[in-house]
């Protein structure tokens, strides 16, 4: 499973180039759960090969993510709580992180979704409970670009190390091959637990009367 995202994700940022990382981070960004973490540091790698440039991947990320962002947004700003509550368990939002996210917007306000931006999974549904509390559209866009752009930047960049030390380090090597089976193994656990999830939302048990 990991190995197929991958597959995805690193054949259309090699077939696209800029707007290939562009268009996946719209995705993740759009709470589409293809994961930054694989996208920005193979772009990064690609920084070492020559073929990219470290802050034009970044900038491509920023950028995706603020045309994702606003698409979850609108769907937020228009369709308004009824319509995240009758959706999100699918993007894997429930009632209670949804609570959560507004008593987030009620106390700190806009800032919320700035330094969201810097933080994983919550980086990726934070735009629709923006759209929720009607936070301002500009101000949204503003803060989402620049809460994103460190979070590119920082994935990038790392990606760019790791494609210089590759072929100089076979413990590198090794470390990064027994990670990529330790990830897929949590990833089909995810998988089964989401799985699980929505089972047991569309066939609640029935209690004895």
């Amino acid at each position: 499973m990991i190995a197929a995202l991958a597959h995805f994700i690193t054949s259309v940022i090699s077939a696209l180039g800029y707007a290939g990382v562009a268009g996946l981070m719209a995705l993740e960004s759009a709470c589409i759960p293809l994961p930054s973490e694989i996208i920005l540091p193979f772009s990064g790698y690609l920084v070492s090969t020559g073929r990219f440039d470290l802050w034009m991947v970044a900038l491509a990320g920023a950028i995706g993510c603020n045309l994702g962002s606003t698409v979850a947004w609108a769907v937020g700003y228009v369709g308004g709580r009824p319509l995240v509550e009758r959706w999100g368990r699918y993007i894997l939002l429930d009632q209670g992180e949804l609570v959560l996210v507004e008593r987030f917007f009620a106390r700190f306000g806009a800032v919320t979704v700035l330094v969201s931006r810097m933080l994983p999974i919550v980086r990726t549904y934070i735009a629709l409970p923006a759209g929720i509390a009607r936070m301002n559209f500009w101000t949204f866009q503003l803060y989402t670009f620049v809460g994103s752009l460190p979070w590119c930047l920082g994935l990038a960049y790392a990606g760019l190390r790791l494609g210089r030390a590759w072929d100089n380090s076979p413990r590198l090597q090794s470390f990064m091959h027994g990670f990529t089976l330790l990830t897929g193994l949590a990833i089909l656990i995810f998988a089964a637990w989401y799985a699980r999830k929505l089972w047991r939302d569309h066939h609640p048990r029935r209690r004895d009367a």
